[in-house]
């Protein structure tokens, strides 16, 4: 799947439910899905700055496509994370580059943030993009 496919199923996921105590809990929910990232790769070089709780991302390349695994001590974080992880990875460097998201605004994520969360998910996106534009370079 593509990214923008993957955004249009989450668009689409997000917009069954009625109000943001719900959407919440989806976030919630997807948080429990997400794929644990080893612990060796829970360190300060692996942590998001600019998020108020502690978010891990770790990425390496398989198959052209760069793999990310993440968790954060905090239920909504792991929640907005799992959702970004699920977006970017398995997906070539070009792609995550290239790739606009917005997404996050068409489901309402940014706007029913606090300002500190909706700076760590900002400072999430970038470090997930920093990452592909690294692994892009060792490909050229």
């Amino acid at each position: 799947m593509t990214i923008k496919d993957i955004q249009n199923d989450i668009i689409e996921e997000f917009s069954m439910f009625e109000d943001w105590e719900e959407r919440y809990q989806y976030m919630i929910d997807l948080g429990k899905t997400l794929p644990l990232i080893d612990d060796q790769y829970k360190t300060e070089d692996h942590i998001i700055k600019g998020c108020q709780s502690k978010v891990w991302v770790h990425a390496e390349m398989k198959d052209e496509n760069i793999v990310f695994t993440a968790d954060s001590d905090a239920i909504i974080t792991k929640g907005i994370i799992a959702i970004l992880i699920r977006v970017f990875s398995n997906q070539s460097p070009k792609a995550i580059i290239d790739a606009n998201t917005d997404f996050i605004d068409q489901i309402g994520l940014k706007e029913h943030l606090s300002p500190t969360r909706a700076n760590g998910l900002v400072s999430m996106i970038k470090q997930i993009k920093m990452y592909a534009i690294a692994y892009q370079t060792q490909l050229q």
